[in-house]
């Protein structure tokens, strides 16, 4: 297949609410974190994997019906994986799954999204020591007795921060270049109209996508409808 462009969309994810995307802990140290963050190994900077965003858009394009080839093929899978019929506008920008067949698996995925780092000014800011992580407790409340159990500490970005954001779409011959940006418009209002990385039926991770650019030109998702 001959490639014959790239197209880039540029832009900023803003935090409406805290922000939860989980590293992980194998053990936890006694005063230490339940579930923290995410970080820059080197830096400890907060980032937002574009694992996360790529995942969170495709999961949100297939349960609103947008994957797979409607009538041959139930649009989202009974057991919840990835659509991997190879032939919808989905599989072609995301990429199948291991479940899908090897000629499928040999098309090439379209999208890349980077991580996403802290804007120049919020990385000043944490470097300056003026971006401090937010620490939100949660916890189980008991039916019969009303009280609270189980408490748990979640670390989270807090509102405001802004970090950079950026995704490339590969066009080949024979693609639909407009096809592909109106999917991934789509994929980034679901996001905006759900949420961002853990917790979101909690609170949080709202975010908003500004100043977005495809190739340089301005555009906004307020046009995008389903």
């Amino acid at each position: 297949m001959k490639l014959n462009t790239i197209v880039t969309l540029k832009g900023v994810i803003c935090l409406k609410t805290g922000l939860h995307i989980g590293a992980g802990k194998d053990n936890i140290e006694i005063g230490g974190l339940d579930l923290p963050i995410m970080k820059n190994p080197r830096t400890k900077a907060p980032y937002i994997p574009g694992s996360s965003i790529k995942g969170k858009m495709r999961s949100m394009l297939e349960v609103t019906g947008l994957a797979g080839i409607e009538g041959t093929k139930p649009i989202v899978s009974i057991k919840g994986e990835p659509c991997g019929c190879g032939e919808c506008l989905v599989c072609d920008l995301f990429g199948t799954h291991a479940a899908a067949t090897e000629l499928q698996n040999k098309k090439p995925t379209r999208l890349l999204v980077r991580d996403a780092v802290l804007t120049e000014d919020f990385q000043k800011k944490f470097e300056n020591d003026e971006l401090p992580m937010e620490i939100k407790y949660e916890n189980i409340i008991n039916r019969i007795s009303g009280t609270a159990e189980h408490p748990r500490s979640v670390e989270r970005v807090p509102a405001g921060v802004k970090f950079e954001f950026e995704l490339a779409i590969k066009v080949f011959e024979g693609d639909n270049e407009e096809k592909f940006k109106e999917v991934v418009s789509k994929g980034l209002k679901l996001i905006e109209l759900d949420g961002l990385g853990g917790h979101t039926s909690r609170g949080s991770g709202q975010v908003k996508f500004d100043n977005l650019t495809f190739n340089g030109e301005a555009f906004n998702l307020d046009h995008v409808t389903f």
